[in-house]
């Protein structure tokens, strides 16, 4: 939770619904930054406007339960802007001042300026560059691409293509070694110490059949690459093996519509 409001982005909440509208509906008018819509707003332009009625409708109906249960998800919530005001900036800017005796005026440049514009550009580069430019090894009908070079900047979150492809998967990426793919060392780390649990993987078969009936012949095991429309939007490939009951899986809105009564009182989830 520190380390997230240290990015000085939106609230947790708000960030998990709107990235698992962007997986369901990905593409669609319905995707929050929806890459159809040109690079500039697929990067920074979707925070710069008000939302396109079909975010806000498919929005509410995303079950987040499972997100209003975690205790820590409500408390960065509550005291959100407090939490970003001293993880992105008070602390960032401390830190050089008393520890190695920086000036003022460089310790606010180099952190409140310089480290959160980066920090910002680099994570919006994923919905933008890596919806965009790269192979499409796992599945060429949908937009998102492995793009080394967002990979580099983001840590390992630009293998895209096969993070749509199999987003339940920690590494977000097919790689087994940690080059291009640091996010998923920490992962590694924090549970070796109880921080990480339930790691899901796809199997290697999988994977296998996948990018052979599906890929664009890219991937370097690739055996072969079927015919298909690439601007269609096509849903992500599912597990067989993680697949739940249909009944569990599909959104019921007056459901959702009790949850958001449970808490309104703590904040007005208003997208």
């Amino acid at each position: 939770m520190l380390c997230f409001s240290a990015a000085g982005q939106n609230s947790l909440y708000d960030w998990v619904r709107d990235h698992r509208v962007h997986h369901k509906y990905s593409e669609t008018d319905a995707d929050p930054h929806n890459s159809n819509r040109g690079f500039f707003f697929s990067h920074v332009g979707w925070l710069m406007m008000y939302k396109h009625p079909e975010v806000l409708r498919r929005g509410r109906q995303i079950d987040m339960k499972d997100v209003l249960d975690d205790p820590v998800v409500l408390f960065h919530e509550k005291y959100f802007i407090p939490l970003k005001i001293l993880c992105c900036f008070l602390l960032p800017t401390i830190v050089p001042i008393y520890g190695w005796g920086e000036e003022v005026k460089y310790a606010l440049i180099s952190q409140c300026v310089f480290r959160y514009i980066c920090s910002l550009n680099f994570t919006w580069s994923v919905n933008s560059a890596a919806h965009m430019w790269g192979n499409r090894p796992y599945d060429k009908r949908i937009n998102p691409t492995e793009n080394v070079y967002v990979s580099v900047i983001a840590l390992g979150e630009g293998w895209h293509n096969y993070h749509h492809v199999f987003p339940w998967d920690y590494k977000a990426a097919e790689l087994g070694k940690y080059s291009f793919n640091y996010t998923t060392m920490f992962l590694d780390a924090f549970s070796k110490i109880g921080w990480c649990w339930d790691m899901k993987q796809p199997s290697k078969e999988l994977i296998q059949r996948t990018y052979e009936k599906y890929g664009d012949g890219s991937h370097a095991s690739s055996h072969s690459v079927t015919s298909i429309d690439a601007n269609s939007h096509i849903p992500e490939v599912p597990d067989p093996e993680l697949e739940v009951n249909s009944n569990i899986e599909l959104t019921k809105l007056d459901e959702n519509e009790n949850v958001s009564k449970k808490i309104c009182t703590l904040r007005d989830y208003k997208l």
